[in-house]
């Protein structure tokens, strides 16, 4: 299984993660788009790193906003692998 990242760990890597937010052993973010088109285009995107690194996040799509969680619940909690998936999904456009 992987392992938990201890609190300070945790707190020490969100704060390289810009927009993201900490709460409930979960990363949050939420992007918001033009339209619903374009919503639909970004999760498209999540699809190939979310496979490729077998961590698949939770999505909620509302209109032109779309909602990514990221836990591994496996573990019960953050491990690196929510960190390094939320850091891909940083950089997609």
């Amino acid at each position: 299984m992987t392992q938990l990242l201890t609190e300070t760990e945790i707190q020490e890597q969100a704060k390289v993660l810009s927009g993201w937010t900490v709460e409930n052993s979960k990363l949050h973010i939420t992007r918001t788009f033009k339209d619903f088109i374009q919503a639909i285009e970004f999760v498209n995107k999540l699809v190939e790193p979310s496979e490729s690194a077998g961590h698949h996040p939770d999505i909620e799509i509302s209109y032109n906003k779309v909602k990514i969680t990221l836990t591994t619940h496996d573990a019960g909690g953050l491990t690196q692998t929510d960190f390094d998936v939320a850091q891909t999904i940083s950089q997609i456009k």
